[in-house]
């Protein structure tokens, strides 16, 4: 702006302050505008009053100069930051405002006084209107209005729109009077003189535009007295334009208007329209009456006296801008008959008068359930107790089992439903989905499912996550959800049946030890650790670590709930919780579960914090009141069979953690408590009591096992003894607690037995500390062998009484259920008896003597006993591997012992199992014919059983599994067979009956021995020492086998008319010399299981009762046999990994080790014997695996092959591998075990082959043999392309070949790049008959097969056909080329090895002429 000097000059930087000062005079003087203003708008927010205190401020603010700066281009609202649409001001746009208006005067002419406003008030004229008065009744106050009443005297719809209740009644009551209601439509308004005309409704129809009057301009933004009459005006203007426009001119400028108008607002115009036309449309679809007076028309009340139809509303129609004015009808949405209706409306209900069907179908009856037409699985529906609900049961629906949207006619919920309930906000939904999930889990368990279901519920719930539901559902802070999820945890992973055969197989050989139950998940190869040096690969437990919760959880459940701190949350739920009895239970069972998991994991339970304190204060307490009910609301305060239960398992993960419990916590003095008093003196139910009372003597066993706790039992000895003498009493048949009296002798008998053992090596650990000179050495226990002596008359009186009750069938049961537990007590007793100073030779056989004839004899003769030996098959689980049922619930990560049902079925822990009674009467002759000799034979009839024997057949022919649902069960059965084969061990010497038998002990050692498990280390010792190389056994080898043999072969010989190998004569000798050696075959294979001492030693203190050299009661994780089914070749495998071919070919080491040469001759001749007169019991090695091994006779050693013994044996061994049979069973596309496949192997031996064999037949017919037509012809390529070297030196005949021809020769080979190699090698003379003639016959058949083919072939195929007849028609070697075109069929028996035609036959003549002349032609061309 320019002033009287011009331009102001901008501020500078540089300017000071004295600068700016002056110029802002300077600018203030000018009395320019600035460039910017500040404006203070109004707080919409605040209302008037904000405005009122601004006007305040600005009035206070008025005397003061305040600087102001405005910008002129800034817009008031800040810009959207969003594409959305601008928000809009209702009461601004009711408001039309101009420019110029002042708004003064705007305000004075909207706020007139009230004098204006009085002025004009014109009271109505009532001069012609009649006055009612109010009727009389006798009621003191006016009837209440009911809805009921109002609903069936004033339809709900009035052209009015919705009113109140009253309204409507007031309506009716002036309806019913003949008066018009005061009910106007505000689109009549305008034509109100034309609708009372009109009586007929296709009048209304017909109504103009005009008439109607306008939809959209509505004039309210006027505020003028004539407004109406100007929004008729604009009407009336606007329909005289359409009429002078043609229809061509309208839909052009309705395009025009629909492509610059917002969509949204033509949508506005249009619902305007629809709805305009739908009232008008409803005001005459149904009859019409007329008031009495001329007034508006209104819809007739419906007469009908049943409402079951409702009223039909018509679907509003969309008028269309195109033009298209024909309005289709759609049918009303509730056009149906009554009885179609899923309910019958009632005029009272609320909200009822326009129904909508679609929104009332859930209100309809659910159709009957019935199975689809279709053979895929439906999907699997439970009630809440957890059974499964057939597809075509039809349940009522009160009982809650159709709230589900999925399959509405079924009943029942689905896992998937379950876990969404499992989810919800409402405790109950939780609760109930919870306890749901936990019932169908214990059916599972159950097998109820086994026949309905396919695959594992169990796997399923896994796989979807149940883990981390049920873990978050444990932090839920609703006490009842906790409960819910603690009961769905504990079915999870407890099975109850496998407790209970746990607990009923504690009291039997070597009952206090376990398997872990380790999932046996395979190993992971890291591919990150894959290169690296072994230093900084990362350790087992780091990987763990960086492993996630779902990946651990994933391979193992118990491990992943311990890394989801599952410990330190049971642990809060009891602590501050303080939960009901059933989840008390719960979650010591829990623990439990956790405890045998394995040693790690129990020590995780010890070392939780506070855990096991709170457990033993509060569920195990020294002293506490009696409940006031027996259905107490808390078990707090109280001891618990479970507690004790939970650290008898934790006892038995190792000593130290036994110690722990005894000493850190407290334990013994506990057990001191609890063992001193009778049962009955416990203030508790008698059967809680009697729980407690056995889980205490067993952990004490435990603790005894480990030579612990013993001066317990000096201190508690009367209390022993006052049990002692009250057994008989408390096993009353009468008793209704039997089986709980029952549970507790044997726990008790099972302490004496373990207290037995302890005492037993007082004396050796005392005589070894006197010896050690100031040497650490374990401490004698506190029990010496003088403490324990006196038990034996005692029990042995018990069990004569137990043998006298057998008579009685009302003890019968009961007995044979405690007096196996008394035979291993007296087995305990004879064996720690014998090697004590103490022990008199002389009275001890008398006394042996007599029990043999006063117990033993009579036990075993029993006709009780008889009858149980002969269910010895039946219980079998090693004969009945196919009938014995899998557990389809238990899961890798989880792994169970399948234990449902077992008291139902036949079985090794079924009451009607031999095995219990038969293996303590074992453990007891295994003892005493130690001791005594002359009383093994006393006992042949128990050998020469027919059920024995018929027992000891199938279980030679039997191969059975190794899992964890077997595993347990197996161990007891093994003990049982190696019992008796050492009862055979000391009859087959000296009884000619049992010898008759020997070679089936011998078989089923052989069977036995790879199937013990890990903790049998000591039996597989004890076998091979004893029996497996015992020529007692091997009756074949004294009894004229080798001789047998011999001749056999010599008419077999005879039959044939050829030569064979000369080595197959003397298979005879070979098997005499080896039946000569068979110690030394044993001692080679002791000495190649010398790694196993340590586990035999373990295994030995375990099976012998040295207890004070045990450490842990839990067996090896089960990882896999003992030893591996191939044992037999261990000798050879050990010396090819010593000294073996290495990864970049050539040996491992220069000369063999010493002994080498003997090691071997000692394996192939057991190998030999076996294959001869043992051939079942290698059964379960594959041909291909004895092949593969038997081929480190080669790649072990350049020339170990050659030295003569190795060379006969071997030999011997080939023809036994190349019989028919075997050859059948030989498939070489299957990975030998331990092999990644035998192509491998049979490159190494090619190269070995090349390298060392000098043209050794022997090595030459191992070459030979994988060549076959029916294997892979990768292992042919490899002989004639990589190693076609070898066939200059594989001199192997035909007849020294014993594997037919044909095996090589059919079928014709189809491979094309071996045809032509087999074509190379004849044509450029590598491959010739004097060089290798089998391998010469086998290539000139197929490609003479291939060349005079008339089989249809692709055209390279047929190329090459005639390539290579046309290049041996004109061959210079004659006798090839004879042999090529003249080869008629193999004969391995002839001079040359195959016969030849005398000329060519005539079809081969026509063929070569044809190709020839081709040729020819072709030269023409």
């Amino acid at each position: 702006m320019l002033g009287s000097r011009g331009m102001l000059r901008r501020p500078n930087p540089n300017d000071s302050e004295a600068d700016l000062l002056r110029e802002q005079q300077e600018f203030l003087a000018s009395g320019a505008s600035s460039a910017a203003n500040v404006v203070r708008r109004p707080d919409k927010r605040r209302g008037q009053a904000g405005a009122a205190e601004e006007e305040h401020d600005g009035e206070e603010e008025e005397g003061m100069e305040r600087d102001v700066v405005t910008i002129d281009d800034l817009p008031d609202q800040l810009p959207s930051l969003t594409p959305a649409p601008p928000k809009k001001s209702r009461f601004k746009a009711s408001c039309v405002t101009f420019e110029d208006e002042d708004a003064d005067e705007r305000l004075d002419r909207h706020d007139t006084h009230i004098s204006a406003v009085l002025s004009r008030i014109v009271e109505r004229d009532i001069s012609s209107t009649p006055i009612t008065l109010p009727a009389l009744t006798g009621m003191a106050f006016p009837k209440v209005l009911h809805r009921s009443e109002t609903s069936g005297q004033m339809p709900l719809s009035i052209p009015g729109g919705k009113k109140s209740i009253f309204a409507r009644q007031i309506a009716a009551q002036r309806i019913k009077e003949g008066k018009t209601p005061f009910i106007v439509a505000p689109e009549a308004a305008v034509g109100r003189e034309t609708r009372m005309d009109t009586d007929q409704c296709d009048a209304v129809d017909g109504l103009q535009a005009a008439d109607l009057g306008p939809r959209l301009v509505s004039g309210q933004g006027l505020k003028g007295p004539d407004s109406s009459a100007e929004t008729l005006r604009i009407h009336s203007e606007n329909q005289a334009k359409l009429q002078r426009m043609s229809q061509s001119e309208i839909l052009e400028e309705q395009q025009k208007l629909l492509s610059q108008l917002d969509p949204r607002l033509v949508e506005f115009v249009r619902s305007r329209k629809v709805q305009s036309v739908s009232s008008s449309a409803s005001s005459c679809k149904h009859p019409q009456g007329r008031s009495r007076e001329g007034g508006l028309t209104l819809k007739a009340v419906s007469t009908e006296s049943d409402s079951s139809v409702a009223p039909v509303s018509l679907k509003p129609q969309e008028a269309e801008m195109e033009g298209e004015e024909e309005e289709e009808q759609l049918p009303p949405p509730l056009a149906m008959a009554g009885e179609d209706l899923p309910v019958k409306p009632q005029k009272e209900w609320v909200h009822m008068n326009k129904l909508e069907p679609q929104k009332l179908q859930w209100m309809r009856d659910l159709p009957a359930p019935r199975k689809k037409g279709t053979k895929k699985a439906m999907q699997a529906r439970f009630d809440f107790t957890g059974a499964l609900i057939p597809p075509t049961e039809d349940l009522p629906t009160h009982l809650g089992l159709h709230h589900h949207g999925e399959e509405p006619e079924r009943a029942g919920y689905s896992l998937q439903e379950l876990f969404i309930l499992s989810r919800s906000q409402v405790i109950q939904q939780r609760s109930l989905a919870l306890s749901t999930l936990a019932n169908i889990l214990s059916q599972a368990r159950a097998g109820a499912y086994l026949s309905d279901l396919k695959g594992s519920v169990t796997s399923t719930l896994l796989d979807a996550g149940l883990l981390f539901l049920l873990r978050f559902a444990l932090d839920d802070s609703v006490e009842g959800v906790m409960s819910a999820a603690v009961h769905a945890l504990k079915t999870l992973l407890v099975c109850d049946s496998d407790e209970e055969c746990l607990d009923c197989t504690f009291s039997w050989f070597r009952g206090v030890a376990s398997f872990p139950l380790l999932p046996s998940v395979q190993e992971e190869e890291d591919v990150e650790d894959e290169g690296l040096p072994e230093s900084m690969r990362e350790t087992t437990k780091e990987k763990e670590e960086r492993k996630s919760d779902h990946d651990v959880a994933r391979q193992d459940v118990v491990k992943g709930l311990l890394k989801m701190k599952l410990l330190p949350r049971l642990r809060y739920i009891l602590e501050v919780v303080r939960p009901s009895p059933r989840v008390v239970q719960d979650v010591l069972e829990i623990m439990t579960r956790i405890a045998r998991h394995s040693s790690s994991s129990a020590t995780q339970v010890l070392d939780c914090p506070r855990l096991m304190e709170m457990v033993l204060s509060e569920f195990l307490p020294i002293s506490w009141t009696a409940p006031s009910s027996p259905l107490s609301p808390s078990v707090y305060g109280l001891p618990l069979a479970s507690a004790m239960k939970m650290l008898r398992v934790l006892a038995t993960s190792g000593r130290h953690a036994c110690a722990r419990l005894l000493n850190s916590f407290g334990l013994k003095q506990r057990l001191s408590h609890l063992l001193s008093a009778d049962p009955s003196d416990f203030l508790l139910e008698l059967s809680e009591a009697l729980r407690i009372s056995t889980e205490a003597y067993r952990l004490w066993a435990v603790a005894a096992g480990y030579g612990q706790a013993c001066k317990l039992y000096i201190d508690l000895y009367p209390s022993i003894a006052k049990t002692l003498q009250s057994v008989h009493r408390v096993l009353s048949p009468s008793d209704p607690l039997l089986p709980l009296q029952l549970q507790r002798v044997l726990a008790l008998i099972s302490f004496l037995t373990q207290v037995t053992h302890t005492a037993g090596c007082h004396q050796e650990l005392q005589a070894g500390a006197v010896s050690s000179k100031g040497e650490e050495c374990l401490p004698p226990p506190p029990v010496s062998w003088g403490q324990v002596s006196g038990l034996q008359a005692p029990l042995l009186g018990h069990l004569k009484g137990f043998l006298k009750s057998l008579d009685d069938p009302s003890q019968r049961e009961s007995s044979l259920t405690v007096i196996p537990a008394y035979l291993i007590y007296l087995e305990s007793y004879y064996h720690q008896f014998s090697r004590q100073s103490c022990f008199k030779p002389v009275e001890t056989l008398q006394e042996l003597e007599q029990l043999t004839c006063e117990v033993l004899l009579p036990l075993l003769s029993h006709h009780v006993v008889q009858g149980l030996i002969k269910n010895l098959k039946s219980s079998s689980v090693v004969c009945n591997v196919k009938c014995s049922p899998l557990d389809p619930e238990s899961t890798p990560s989880l792994p169970g012992l399948s234990c449902p049902g077992w008291r139902d079925r036949p079985g090794l822990v079924a009451p009607s199992s031999p095995f219990p009674l038969l293996t303590g009467l074992g453990l007891l002759l295994q003892t005493i014919t130690g001791i005594h000799k002359g009383l093994s034979s006393k006992f042949t009839g128990l050998l020469l059983s027919d059920a024995v024997l018929q027992y000891l057949q199938s279980c030679s022919q039997a191969s059975p599994t190794q899992s964890h649902t077997r595993a347990w069960l197996l161990r007891h059965e093994q003990h049982l067979l190696y019992l008796l084969l050492r009862l055979a061990h000391r009859l087959v010497p000296s009884d000619p009956q049992v010898a008759k038998h020997a070679s089936l002990y011998h078989q089923v050692a052989l069977v036995l021995l790879p199937w013990l498990l890990p903790g049998s280390e000591y039996l597989a010792h004890e076998l091979l020492a004893t029996i497996i190389f015992n020529k007692d056994f091997i009756s074949e080898g004294h009894s004229g086998g080798p001789e047998a043999l011999e001749l056999g072969e010599l008419r077999l010989q005879e039959g044939r008319h050829h030569q064979t190998s000369p080595s197959f004569q003397t298979v005879g000798a070979l098997l005499r010399e080896a039946c000569v050696q068979l110690p030394s075959i044993r001692g080679c294979f002791l000495t190649h299981l010398a790694h196993l001492e340590p586990s035999v030693l373990t295994s030995r203190d375990a099976l012998l009762g040295r207890n004070p050299w045990i450490s842990c009661h839990l067996l090896p994780e089960l990882t896999g046999p003992t030893l591996p089914s191939d044992w037999h070749f261990l000798p050879l495998v050990s010396l090819y990994e010593q000294a073996g071919v290495s990864d970049g070919g050539g040996l491992l080491v220069e000369e063999l080790p010493q002994g080498a040469l003997q090691a071997v001759t000692h394996c192939l001749q057991w190998l030999l014997l076996l294959e001869v007169w043992r051939e079942e019991a290698l059964k379960v090695i594959p041909t291909v695996a004895k092949l593969a091994r038997l081929s480190c006779v080669f790649l072990c050693s350049s020339d170990l092959f050659l030295e003569r013994p190795v060379q006969k044996l071997t030999w011997g061994l080939f023809r036994l591998l190349t019989r028919p049979s075997r050859l059948d069973s030989l498939d070489l596309n299957v990975p030998p075990p331990g092999l990644a496949s035998f192509q491998d192997l049979y490159t190494a031996l090619l190269t070995q082959y090349e390298a060392v064999s000098f043209g050794d037949q022997l090595f030459g017919c191992w070459v030979l043999l994988p060549l076959q037509r029916r294997y892979s012809a990768t292992m042919r390529l490899a002989v004639f392309g990589e190693h076609v070297g070898i066939l200059r030196s594989l001199g192997v005949t035909l007849e020294q070949f014993s594997v037919p021809i044909e095996r090589f020769t059919s079928p014709p080979e189809d491979s094309l790049p071996l045809l032509r190699l087999y074509f190379r090698s004849l044509v450029m003379g590598t491959l010739t008959l004097r060089w290798c003639p089998v391998l010469y016959v086998v290539a000139l058949c197929h490609v003479n097969s291939f060349i005079f083919s008339q089989d249809a072939a692709a055209q390279e195929v047929e190329a090459a056909r005639q390539s290579m007849l046309r290049k041996i028609y004109y061959l210079t070697d004659e006798v090839l080329r004879n042999h090529l075109l003249l080869f008629r069929l193999p004969q391995q028996h002839s001079e040359f090895g195959f016969s030849v035609y005398d000329q060519l036959p005539p079809i081969r003549a026509k063929r070569l002429e044809s190709i020839l002349r081709q040729q020819d032609s072709d030269k023409g061309d």
